[in-house]
């Protein structure tokens, strides 16, 4: 009963806790209690995932400005190396979309045109971030991801998805394309539609109904590996080269070789935040899928010890010629969907990778470009999610207008500055909110002792000659002045005479010497105005340095058991008797 209780899935492995070094290497965990039975389901899953993350590895490098064979380079060592330090069962590391492009619009300005050098940036640009990564794992700043909004990567993702989709439409069109920056480029090909090569979009756009279709009756099967092959047949035997098709050409054949960067840090300017930016976006989006793969399947992930498969999943990438990886939901999709039990099923996907790179690369050699251009459009599709920018626009339409500054930032300034523009207004969005917490006036719930907002609960009762007040963020240097205006507000706004103000800290988890110093102040105005404070509520560390404070002397005792009621109906406090506050007179307090 017990082992049901931790481990609600049957159908997965147990997940036992552990600590020390045996915590930093998961498969001493999971390989303990593998079951033979898992064995099949995980290598059908890695052989499903393999043939779904070829093709789509080799779109994602052309995204990055690379020869296609670095996306499959990056499906092989990314998820090998994974396996050995990540804490999800079905997370599938690999390129993504997103970071393809942010590499490949950043690295075009570094490389100048040089070939080896853009790769040599690229690999550099991983090993980076798996130093990034390591420092993270060990300051323990992991917890950093949650200061990004989901609002603001809506919108920077559905920004990222239009960026990517204008790369590749051009392709799809069978024209040059051009431009550096979203609007020129939607310039560009605007005057460039008028040569459209009619066959080359007839062709792309069956494949993209083809893979629409997979989806939608065939999710999680290698739709994208049969169309690859499909084309590639035709290629072979229409000749589509004179009707002005484009192919991959030859991929060289075998693993791909170590290979530590011959650049360094100094000799590439802006490469610390390209990579940054990198983390950031691979961090988040791996985190995110790992945490909704293990809410499917009842078990948790690591956030921390995640930093350090991915860290590790990107030093194999940039020592084996390959580029940043991320886990990414969609091809964790399908590596569930396929029946994965445990991080062994990215081992099987490595090993069926390797067998094509060693056999089949020349297979390639005729597929048309515009097929990988049709697999990305239909991929990032996935990245503007309509439905919950409506939903955000519904319920907030602030926390909208800020997803779309991300989204307007990606479009105006590109990918690399929109990953920076929505850092920065996550963070200043964090910072509006602790600076300008709501002050909640409180109402006695009929008929009981409690006391909830007066303003969402109308019905509340009110207390003669007593403000009842609950700040809900706690009391710091940087927000105390917000609150000690709407406490003199309410204060103002008080209809009859008012003897008492009873301040509820029950929602302010902490409270610095600012804040005691506030309050102090605010007790000798009050007093003046002949009118009494009363804290309650206080939490632990709060309480206690209130009373360094000196605070129980102004107010009165301040411990852990008065509540509000208690006050309420307490005989303490002023009297006003017959006469008006200045409070109510509007003096200042």
């Amino acid at each position: 009963m017990r082992e049901q209780l931790a481990n609600p899935d049957a159908s997965q492995p147990p997940a036992p806790s552990s600590t020390g070094w045996r915590a930093v290497f998961p498969p001493w965990q999971w390989l303990s209690n593998y079951s033979w039975g898992y064995l099949p389901h995980d290598a059908v899953a890695g052989v499903t995932l393999a043939a779904y993350g070829i093709p789509v590895s080799l779109a994602y490098a052309s995204l990055a400005g690379l020869p296609p064979e670095y996306g499959i380079y990056c499906y092989l060592v990314g998820g090998l190396f994974y396996a050995v330090f990540g804490t999800s069962r079905q997370l599938a590391i690999g390129p993504t979309s997103a970071i393809s492009m942010l590499v490949g619009v950043t690295v075009a300005g570094m490389a100048a045109g040089d070939p080896a050098r853009w790769a040599s940036i690229c690999a550099l640009t991983a090993v980076l971030i798996a130093v990034m990564c390591f420092l993270a794992w060990l300051l323990r700043l992991s917890s950093l991801v949650n200061f990004i909004s989901e609002t603001i990567l809506l919108g920077f993702k559905a920004g990222a998805a239009l960026t990517i989709a204008l790369t590749q439409l051009p392709k799809l069109f069978g024209v040059k394309g051009g431009g550096e920056f979203f609007f020129e480029r939607v310039e560009i090909l605007a005057t460039q539609l008028p040569h459209t090569n009619i066959t080359v979009l007839a062709f792309g756009a069956a494949v993209i109904v083809v893979l629409l279709l997979g989806e939608r009756f065939l999710p999680g099967k290698p739709v994208a590996l049969a169309v690859v092959m499909v084309s590639i047949v035709i290629a072979s035997i229409a000749s589509l080269e004179p009707l002005g098709f484009k192919v991959v050409g030859a991929i060289p054949q075998g693993l791909p070789a170590f290979r530590v960067p011959e650049l360094r840090l100094r000799d590439v300017d802006g490469i610390v935040p390209l990579a940054f930016a990198c983390l950031l976006l691979s961090y988040v989006e791996s985190v995110s899928a790992a945490r909704a793969l293990a809410q499917a399947h009842q078990y948790e992930i690591d956030a921390r010890q995640e930093l350090l498969a991915l860290g590790a999943a990107n030093l194999a990438a940039g020592l084996f010629q390959a580029y940043p990886v991320a886990g990414g939901l969609s091809q964790s999709s399908v590596n569930d969907q396929a029946g994965a039990k445990t991080p062994l099923a990215l081992v099987f996907a490595s090993i069926a990778v390797a067998l094509c790179l060693i056999f089949l690369t020349g297979l390639l050699a005729n597929l048309p470009t515009v097929v990988l251009a049709a697999i990305v459009l239909v991929a990032v599709k996935g990245l503007v999610n309509l439905t919950e920018l409506r939903h955000v626009w519904r319920v907030s339409r602030f926390e909208f207008v800020v997803s779309m500054v991300a989204f307007a930032a990606v479009l105006l300034l590109g990918i690399l500055k929109g990953v920076i523009i929505a850092v920065l207004v996550s963070m200043v969005l964090i910072i509006r909110r602790a600076a300008h917490p709501h002050v909640a006036v409180l109402g006695r719930i009929p008929g009981t002792r409690a006391f909830s907002d007066a303003e969402r609960h109308p019905e509340n009762e009110p207390v003669p000659h007593t403000l009842v007040l609950r700040p809900e963020a706690s009391l710091l240097y940087f927000n105390v002045d917000h609150v000690r205006a709407r406490i003199r507000e309410e204060c103002r706004k008080f209809a009859g005479p008012l003897s008492r103000v009873i301040c509820d800290l029950s929602a302010a988890p902490a409270v610095d010497i600012a804040g005691a110093r506030m309050l102090a102040a605010l007790a000798d105005e009050l007093h003046a105005a002949g009118v009494q404070l009363r804290l309650v509520g206080a939490l632990g560390e709060a309480r206690t340095l209130l009373r360094a404070e000196g605070l129980d002397h102004s107010v009165g005792e301040i411990d852990r058991q008065t509540s509000v009621a208690d006050i309420v109906e307490s005989d303490h406090g002023y009297e006003t008797a017959q006469r008006e506050p200045a409070l109510l007179r509007g003096d200042p307090v």
